[in-house]
């Protein structure tokens, strides 16, 4: 198994790296920038603050990594496995990770905006106060998921299945949700100013004190909903 020092020599001799087995590697604040990784396995490796600006890692098993505070500016994860992974302060701006799986991944205060996680699983992920301006989550799966306080201005999320997803105080505004599943989901507190929620599922969903103005319900299944001392499209506030 290669070692982190050789894996630098490496890359730095422009070397084929792709498919590698690099589990529990320790490459704490590497450069690593355009690194070509496709297909690797790096289980449980410590990519702590590492710069992997634009690098190539779809298909990459990165399943329980520490990547803390990295640099993953543009990269590509599509299809990759981040099960269980560190994230959290990440900048993972206009990354593409598209199906790839995040379950139960730790991505609090991430920055993921303009990133594409079309069909990505986010089950179980907690995702507390991280930045998704503009992020593409068609058809994802975030069932479970906290996503408390996070900002999900603009994002896509048609299709997306948020099932008792925890989205307290979240600001949805301007964001497409047209036939997402939110049953049970908690949206108490959620700014959804001008969000598009026609054919949305939210039956059984906590709005408490929500603010809903200019919001599209068009044939949103709003059975069970508690909507209690919500702002309602028309701006009238629900009893």
């Amino acid at each position: 198994m290669m070692d982190a020092e050789e894996l630098l020599r490496q890359y730095a001799a422009d070397k084929d790296l792709r498919k590698l087995t690099l589990n529990k590697v320790v490459l704490r604040g590497a450069n690593l920038s355009g690194i070509d990784l496709r297909g690797a396995t790096l289980i449980e490796a410590n990519l702590v603050e590492a710069n992997l600006d634009g690098a190539y890692l779809s298909g990459v098993n990165l399943s329980g990594a520490d990547l803390r505070r990295a640099n993953l500016n543009q990269v590509d994860l599509s299809r990759a496995s981040l099960k269980a992974a560190n994230l959290s302060e990440a900048n993972i701006t206009q990354a593409t990770l598209i199906k790839s799986n995040l379950c139960r991944a730790d991505l609090r205060g991430a920055d993921l905006t303009d990133t594409d996680l079309s069909g990505a699983d986010l089950s179980g992920a907690s995702l507390k106060q991280a930045v998704l301006i503009q992020v593409n989550l068609q058809e994802g799966y975030l069932v479970g998921a906290n996503l408390a306080q996070v900002i999900l201005s603009r994002a896509n999320l048609k299709q997306a299945n948020l099932n008792q997803a925890i989205l307290k105080g979240a600001n949805l505004s301007g964001a497409t949700l047209t036939l997402a599943s939110l049953v049970n989901a908690n949206l108490s507190r959620a700014d959804l100013r001008g969000a598009n929620l026609r054919f949305a599922n939210l039956s059984r969903a906590y709005l408490f004190q929500a603010n809903l103005t200019s919001a599209d319900l068009t044939d949103a299944n709003l059975m069970g909903t508690e909507l209690r001392r919500a702002i309602m499209p028309d701006s009238t506030v629900h009893n």
